[in-house]
């Protein structure tokens, strides 16, 4: 009998082969180059054991995690496992980030897409002089303006990026959204790129595992995948 676990773990791999095929004939299709969007696995809630497999079989080396807690549980083993075989973790923080986890965000992370308000900012301005380490920031946007979301709304997006920048000397990278449910998500993505456009940044992290697609069409440069390599949540 099959172990279900090395069943699963295949599985994913697998899926993973059949993303980047996807990803690199959307790409040629919208007339891009290949190589011009990066693949974010989206590892939150899954295990250092599921996710082992993407690593060392699929050859993954970017990952996403929601919570600070869960990626210092899992991911300086993974890093060292991934180390012995030559290969380097690109981890990005995708969920919101308290001021009270700057420290630690800035330590296990090298890429932080949620900065979203003058609190997290200077916090992690303060975190970054004291650490010595820079990871790449992206600032948050709440394109659909929801009051349960986090991220700075559009309208108020030049400023903040402004004071990032000139108050507390932090170098942002580019923007991410997370478009809402229930509307369709192309003006999402064509307004973040917008916003990049006019504040001269360059990355968009943009689109999950149902609308990728048109993220890719609409300029994305990451692209945030989860379920579609990992299968559905429990």
């Amino acid at each position: 009998m099959v172990d279900p676990t090395l069943k699963e773990s295949a599985g994913a791999v697998a899926r993973l082969v059949t993303l980047r095929a996807a990803l690199d004939r959307r790409l040629r299709d919208c007339g891009r180059e290949a190589g011009s969007v990066r693949l974010v696995a989206v590892s939150k809630t899954y295990s250092a054991d599921e996710i082992w497999p993407v690593i060392g079989d699929g050859g993954q080396l970017v990952f996403g995690e929601n919570r600070v807690q869960e990626a210092q549980a899992k991911w300086p083993d993974l890093r060292r496992r991934a180390g012995a075989l030559g290969k380097t973790i690109e981890l990005h923080l995708i969920g919101p980030l308290q001021s009270n986890k700057a420290r630690e965000a800035v330590e296990i992370f090298d890429v932080i897409e949620t900065v979203d308000r003058e609190k997290i900012a200077a916090a992690l301005a303060d975190a970054m002089a004291k650490a010595g380490k820079r990871p790449r920031l992206l600032v948050q946007v709440n394109t659909g303006a929801e009051p349960q979301k986090a991220g700075v709304e559009p309208a108020a997006a030049d400023a903040f990026i402004a004071q990032c920048r000139e108050k507390h000397g932090l170098e942002i990278a580019g923007l991410m959204c997370i478009p809402p449910l229930d509307e369709p998500v192309s003006p999402h993505f064509a307004l973040l790129g917008v916003i990049a456009k006019r504040n001269g940044l360059s990355e968009l992290s943009m689109g999950m595992s149902a609308d990728w697609p048109l993220a890719v069409q609409l300029g994305a440069t990451l692209i945030r995948v989860g379920s579609a390599i990992f299968g559905a949540r429990a």
